[in-house]
């Protein structure tokens, strides 16, 4: 059976009807049991009535008048159906609910019949109770306020009971349908939603609805597939850029190979310098496009180095001749992607903001700050985040300041990386300030 909703749904009807068959079968044994016992308390009480009637009955040569009227008030009393013989066999007396009961005996009249010897000949006859089916006269009554349906002990008789579990077994089994049905539909969409993703559909997401196990496995496939959307488009961006900003110096290392043979040799050395730097251009270009590449894939957890941030900062602040200033502040996390956006943040400082360049570190709660400023002509306001995106370059620094537009996309992904931010914001009296937030860790100020 491939249906899970069938399988769920059979498993709990076969469980009902099992808890069905075993509970008719307790409830048969009650009742054989109970049947049992008020079997023995009925004789145990007829046994008592016949030594009663034997004691009050008049003599066996009293008149015959005499006996049956001395029977009729004893079964008034005792509501009780007797009979009475003589020491031939031949019938005495008899009661009028006796009489009544012989007119219309009904199946079990005879087995119902006890026969007591008396101790001089005579035999009295008593009509004991109906224990299946107790009747209007000549039976106990049943419980006070029990239903026509109940046996005397209370309990459902045989046909209603087995009529209760059938009517139980239903309403279970057509109340589970809907609810099981409704819990394998989530199943089968989310299993739609799945491979609609695999097919190639990275925009599909499945409903969430309810707080159970099968909306949290909804949600978490709806996040992977939304960080899976995410690192697609993010690594085609990538490619394409890299694709694009590649043309460039290929086409100088072209076009300078070409001319190589051609030029006299007073002109070489110039035109060797030019391809150093387009493959050290190049080169530059492909580190930072692997190591962004790997940033976006990395699923392992960042490092546990132990950072000194401040010795860090000055550290890579001396190769730009920066001023350093601050508190010491140590954190915890992949000190070589630190240094890497420490680096970058100082190199796009040094190539965009002229000589002067502040560094300042400090703790703001959990996170540690690191504020590279400068004095350059500053970055428009409504291109300060886009100068995190990949390949971004302001209008006309390429031309003056080269670069490949990934340092600062590197800084916010090691930033995010480490729980943390890169924002940029203005300087005042000119120049601007990156702000970079790391999250300290298991590090201690």
């Amino acid at each position: 059976m491939k249906s899970l909703y069938l399988r769920i749904w059979l498993t709990v009807v076969a469980a009902l009807a099992l808890f069905a068959l075993v509970s008719g079968w307790l409830v048969q044994q009650h009742f054989e049991h109970e049947r049992g016992r008020w079997e023995e308390r009925v004789r145990e009480r007829t046994e008592a009535w016949a030594e009663l009637l034997q004691r009050g009955l008049p003599e066996a040569q009293a008149p015959r008048g005499e006996q049956e009227a001395a029977l009729q008030a004893w079964s008034q009393r005792l509501r009780l159906p007797l009979a009475l013989d003589d020491e031939q066999g031949r019938r005495l007396a008899t009661s009028e609910l006796f009489r009544r009961r012989e007119a219309d005996p009904g199946p079990a009249f005879a087995r119902r019949l006890q026969r007591v010897p008396m101790e001089d000949g005579r035999t009295l006859w008593v009509l004991r109770p109906n224990v299946r089916r107790p009747g209007p006269a000549g039976a106990p009554p049943p419980p006070r306020g029990a239903a026509p349906w109940l046996t005397p002990a209370g309990w459902p008789a045989g046909p209603t009971l087995v009529l209760l579990l059938l009517v139980l077994f239903a309403a279970v089994a057509a109340g589970a349908w809907p609810v099981v049905r409704r819990l394998t539909r989530r199943l089968e969409a989310l299993q739609r939603g799945v491979e609609a993703f695999g097919a190639g559909a990275l925009h599909e997401r499945v409903a969430e609805d309810g707080r159970d196990e099968v909306a949290a496995v909804a949600a978490s496939f709806n996040r992977a597939a939304a960080r899976i959307e995410a690192l697609l488009q993010s690594h085609k961006t990538l490619l394409a850029n890299a694709s694009h900003e590649l043309r460039s110096p290929l086409a100088r290392l072209k076009m300078a190979v070409a001319m190589l043979d051609e030029t006299p040799e007073a002109g070489r050395e110039a035109l060797r310098r030019e391809i150093d730097v387009d493959i050290g251009e190049l080169d530059a270009l492909v580190e930072e496009v692997l190591l962004a590449s790997r940033l976006d894939a990395a699923t392992a957890e960042q490092g546990k180095d132990e950072i000194d941030l401040l010795g860090l900062a000055a550290e890579e602040g001396a190769r730009v001749d920066a001023v350093v200033r601050g508190e010491a502040v140590t954190l915890r996390g992949d000190e070589r992607l630190v240094r890497r956006a420490l680096r970058n943040l100082l190199e796009n400082a040094r190539r965009y903001g002229g000589e002067e360049i502040d560094v300042r570190v400090q703790s703001q709660g959990t996170q540690a700050i690191v504020q590279v400023c400068d004095r350059g002509p500053g970055i428009p306001e409504g291109c300060r985040e886009r100068i995190f995106e990949p390949f971004f370059r302001l209008p006309g620094h390429a031309e003056k300041a080269g670069g490949v537009g990934l340092g600062l996309s590197l800084v916010r992904q090691i930033a995010e990386r480490h729980g943390g931010s890169a924002s940029c914001t203005s300087r005042e009296g000119g120049g601007s300030c990156f702000t970079l937030a790391l999250a300290r860790g298991d590090g201690r100020a």
